[in-house]
Formats: structure tokens, sequence, C-alpha cells
């Protein structure tokens, strides 16, 4: 299973979902942001050296807590180099030797956004309970259906109380889950850590293990 967090909007906790689903799944967690990077940078070689024929992909996977991380490099250089064309043969590599892969997206529009989405057999689609950041996902679920990529499920991060669950629902046709503002999954976050490692009983955590249940209900 080979599943793409995405949403369009910048800042809305693509990355966040995407390590903390990577954690619940078991999962190989690729940092496809070859611009901006916000996963944990690993030693060795990334994501920047196998799109520039410099590494293997499986050589770039190194394990970061608990979660198996495909790292992306940090410069304006690294991003030039890469070859988008070998992105897709790159996810397959990994796919050979992991069950489950998710695909941490970039922001926009642009063909790096879509490349991760033609190489997903599914999607998550991330928000933010703001009219802007819903209109950018409306974007990112068209675009998603025109690659013919499905939609497992939607993400409304960033939550306070009475999060508009059903108004998401209707407009991007998908089961949500919300996940609630949270400092200890901010923190957990900055030090590059799913919640679960740091703050198991916390309702951040909760949430993330029923978002990765709800995923494999989606693919049996």
């Amino acid at each position: 299973m080979i599943v793409a967090v995405t949403g369009g909007k910048g800042g809305v906790g693509k990355s966040t979902v995407a390590l903390n689903l990577g954690s619940e799944l078991d999962a190989v967690v690729v940092d496809a942001d070859l611009a901006m990077a916000d996963l944990p940078a690993t030693r060795g070689p990334d994501l920047h050296d196998v799109l520039a024929g410099r590494a293997e992909p499986l050589e770039a996977i190194s394990t970061v807590g608990t979660v198996s991380l495909l790292s992306c490099g940090r410069t304006l250089a690294g991003a030039r180099g890469c070859d988008l064309l070998a992105f897709t043969e790159t996810i397959e590599q990994v796919a050979k030797e992991y069950e489950h892969i998710v695909i941490d997206c970039p922001a926009g529009m642009a063909a790096d956004a879509g490349l991760p989405l033609v190489a997903a057999d599914s999607c998550l689609l991330v928000t933010v309970p703001q009219r802007f950041a819903l209109a950018d996902a409306v974007r990112t679920r068209t675009l998603a259906r025109q690659l013919d990529t499905g939609l497992l499920r939607v993400v409304l991060n960033r939550t306070g109380d009475n999060p508009p669950v059903e108004i998401v629902e209707r407009t991007l046709g998908a089961p949500v889950t919300a996940i609630p503002e949270s400092k200890t999954l901010a923190q957990a976050q900055r030090h590059g850590r799913p919640v679960a490692t740091t703050a198991s009983e916390s309702t951040s955590a909760e949430r993330f293990a029923e978002l990765g249940r709800a995923v494999h209900r989606c693919r049996s």
C-alpha cells in the first residue's frame, strides 16, 4: 500500500500526519518535498541523491526513532539536480521491499506535487478548519481525481471545539478524522518523533491510531 499525504496548501500539517501515520502503519515515510523538506534529516544519502542517480533507494532509508524514513536534502542545488521522472521508479523499488509506504507530498499544484499522487495507490487529504485551506483542498481533490488516485480519508488538522466535520465531509466527499490542536503533538513533531512515542495516552495519539486503523480498513 502506497499512500500519499497531500493537501495543496502549505502549513496545514502534512508532514505531521505523514510521520504519525507512518508510525501507525509501520511504513517507510518518504519526504517528497524536494525544495522544502520538513521531516527529520538523516545521515548518509537522501532522496536528492537517489533522484540524481548518486544512490540507490534502499540505501537511503534510515531509521529515525521508531520510523523508517527516506529523507530529503535541504539544498536548492540538490533539488535542482533531481530527475523528477525517476521518482515513480524509486517508489516502486522501495515497494518491493516494504509493505507500506507513506509519501509526504509538497505543497502547491506544480508537477512535483502531482508526482507522488501518480506513484501512490491512494491519498489522504490534509486541511485545517479555515476557508482558504478548504478551497486549496478542493483543488487538490480535483487533481487527485484527474490522476485517478483514490481518496481514502480527509484529515482535519489543528481543530478546536466542534470542528466542522460534516461540512468538510460533504465538500470533499470522504470520511474525516479530526486531529485537535495540541502542544504535545507540536513538541513531538519538533523532535521528529511520532506523538505515540512521547505521549501515548494523549488525544492526538488516539486519533492517529484511529486514522491508521481506518486506512487499514479502506485497503482491506
